[in-house]
């Protein structure tokens, strides 16, 4: 069986969702100092559940955000054998590749949070290294594209991968906040070579956030804010001693109506972890989905 990529696998199937997708080219003659960013529509948490959850968790994740998923599908999704079963949900909060592995996980994959489309995947996996990644899997081919995966300072794992032909997908309403735990030890490093590769802006450096946001009131961490064409970072720099859930959740999810939102979760069978509660500026919880998968939501326009 020949290997799709994370997200291949899903997009090649999602032309359902609207009609025939709309093909471009991707320009492959970038110079290495380039910025391979595709838009942040294309960019996908990974998300990895048991196979007997993996009906549950799509529906209660398109019930909790709405959109739309692609057809399920059954794939080899690595570079060696597996098979797994694959699924986009497409939601206006943003994008999940959902895999229920039917066999071992090969290694390293399920360590990676996230998928980015890139526009020429030799010239981005070697600026990656140039900027301190390592790559964990060296580039390999899929029947669609090309995929590699590559670990940042401090063990951030992430997959950058390519098409032939770029799908049109419509941009998105809010774009999530990929939210990295880190000690002081690694963030440095990490942000200093993550801009350097993804030409990110540091939009807000605060020393002394309000450590409501990590469980911890009446305490202060570092919270450093990012955005480039991959979407929206924070990097969230403690000491590591953190109350649970925290450290679990990938992603952060921007919505209109906070509590709208919690209402259809609950519906959904999605536990709320975390009550909404005001940290700085922002109004936020934390919710674990049916398969274990936990994630932060938090209201429209509270960046910090």
């Amino acid at each position: 069986m020949k290997p799709f990529s994370l997200f291949s696998a899903a997009i090649a199937i999602s032309a359902a969702l609207a009609g025939p997708l709309v093909a471009q080219d991707i320009a492959s003659d970038v110079t290495p100092a380039a910025d391979f960013a595709v838009g942040p529509q294309y960019d996908t948490n990974h998300v990895y559940v048991a196979p007997d959850q993996f009906d549950t968790f799509v529906t209660s994740f398109q019930a909790t955000f709405g959109g739309t998923t692609s057809p399920q599908g059954q794939f080899q999704v690595t570079p060696t054998t597996s098979k797994t079963k694959s699924q986009l949900v497409l939601t206006p909060a943003g994008t999940i590749s959902v895999f229920g592995f039917m066999t071992p996980v090969p290694y390293p994959f399920g360590a990676e949070r996230t998928g980015y489309l890139v526009s020429d995947i030799d010239a981005a996996a070697a600026s990656a290294v140039a900027h301190g990644a390592m790559r964990l899997v060296d580039t390999f081919p899929d029947p669609i594209g090309r995929d590699v995966v590559v670990q940042w300072p401090g063990g951030v794992n992430m997959q950058l991968y390519t098409h032939t032909k770029k799908p049109i997908v419509t941009p998105l309403e809010s774009v999530p906040e990929n939210r990295i735990y880190l000690t002081a030890d690694a963030a440095d490093a990490f942000v200093t070579s993550w801009s350097g590769f993804a030409h990110a802006e540091i939009t807000s450096d605060m020393p002394d956030a309000d450590g409501a946001g990590i469980g911890m009131p009446g305490t202060t961490y570092r919270q450093i804010s990012l955005t480039s064409g991959y979407g929206d970072m924070q990097v969230i720099v403690t000491d590591g001693q953190l109350p649970w859930p925290y450290g679990r959740d990938m992603m952060g999810y921007e919505v209109a109506d906070l509590n709208a939102t919690l209402d259809r979760a609950r519906a959904a069978h999605v536990e709320t972890l975390v009550a909404p509660h005001k940290a700085g500026a922002r109004m936020s919880a934390m919710v674990q989905f049916p398969g274990g998968h936990i994630a932060e939501i938090h209201s429209a326009g509270d960046k910090s």
